[in-house]
């Protein structure tokens, strides 16, 4: 084999996969001698347009999984069947995966039978709680114990993975997140929401979504908003609604009606970079904007019992509170009184990298694949 017939897989399905391969990608794609395939499963089929098109990225391999009432193992299988022709059609040397998502468990379960080896960009997360996330959880575990490349974001991470036994190399790269977030970010991007005036309000964005909040956990962090909303006139919120309507409808049940709450549709990337710089603070389920607020001086408030990234809660940048509505409630007052602990949480240093993550994470592959015999 020559260099010239080099050839990487790189598989995604989500926004948050299309976000944080991104750079990656472009990194990969510099590299003339290296044919860099990139491979969209589908498994979100509008939110992963919008993010592909903003990054100028175009799919060589569309598998076009998604469809009504999809599960888990639909999702599985379908994405297994898919990825084994075009493994056989392009038989890459090296495929990456990123996360945590059943399209990851998918790529590397795909390249495992198939030999090839992974790569695992944001390995080493845990919550050491197997159904919480759900199926997140499974899905990073099961991964780890496949790749043959561990591109850890953190130290504990890092840490993680070698009390795990898992094979392969482990290497601190730092989160490609904040390298996509960063160079979004400088272009000053904005956010305009009909009827919403940034200057007007002190606005708290949030989001929700995450299997484990459905249903009563869900009613309950609706509470605590409207309750915010009520203690706080100067305050607005500014909430994208995901598409899957377990989620949606609820919201748009118990908040549609609020003059001070803004619904919309799923902000583009940009438009959610230009979000998080004008917003007050965020209250969110979302495991990304955990990392990525940090980076523009904004406190978290997660919505969750549990996090796999504690990273965020230790250097103070995040404070885990669950879905109580008091608790939301209290947290949220917290913040918006005292301009002490604010400042405290929105100065505080962001643990999940400095922007060159992909650059990393690409150079370890590059010495792996041109020193292939």
């Amino acid at each position: 084999m020559t260099i010239a017939t080099v050839s990487v897989g790189v598989i995604l399905g989500t926004r948050p996969e299309a976000i944080k391969l991104a750079p990656v990608i472009r990194q990969l794609r510099n590299l003339a001698q290296v044919k860099t395939n990139l491979i969209l499963t589908g498994q979100h089929r509008e939110m992963v347009d919008r993010v592909m098109e903003l990054f100028d990225l175009k799919a060589d391999r569309d598998l076009g999984i998604m469809k009504p009432q999809q599960t888990l193992t639909s999702i599985t299988c379908d994405s297994l069947q898919g990825l084994e022709t075009i493994f056989a059609e392009i038989q890459p040397q090296l495929i990456f995966v990123q996360g945590d998502t059943t399209t990851a468990f998918s790529a590397a379960l795909a390249a495992f039978y198939h030999q090839i080896p992974v790569g695992h960009v944001e390995a080493g997360l845990r919550t050491n709680n197997l159904y919480n996330p759900y199926p997140e959880e499974a899905n990073r575990r099961l991964i780890s114990q496949i790749a043959q490349f561990h591109f850890a974001p953190t130290k504990l991470a890092v840490q993680n993975l070698q009390k795990s036994g898992v094979t392969g190399e482990i290497h601190h790269t730092g989160n490609t997140v904040i390298d996509t977030l960063l160079t979004v970010a400088d272009s000053q991007p904005e956010c305009k929401v009909n009827n919403l005036d940034w200057h007007k309000y002190r606005v708290l964005l949030a989001t929700v979504h995450r299997r484990e909040n459905w249903g009563k956990p869900l009613e309950d962090i609706l509470k605590g908003f409207n309750a915010i909303l009520e203690r706080f006139p100067d305050t607005a919120l500014l909430l994208p609604l995901h598409r899957n309507p377990t989620v949606r409808e609820p919201i748009k049940a118990a908040l549609g009606n609020h003059p001070r709450v803004f619904l919309t549709e799923p902000l583009d990337y940009s438009e959610l970079v230009g979000a998080i710089a004008r917003c007050y603070l965020l209250l969110t389920d979302s495991g990304g904007l955990q990392e990525e607020a940090p980076s523009l001086g904004k406190p978290v408030l997660v919505l969750r019992e549990t996090t796999e990234r504690p990273e965020a809660v230790e250097a103070g940048t995040a404070k885990l509170i669950g879905t109580n509505p008091q608790i939301i409630l209290n947290s949220a007052a917290e913040l918006l009184e005292n301009s002490a602990i604010y400042q405290q949480m929105a100065t505080a240093i962001n643990p999940f990298g400095d922007g060159k993550a992909s650059e990393r994470i690409v150079k370890i592959a590059q010495d792996y694949l041109f020193n292939l015999k």
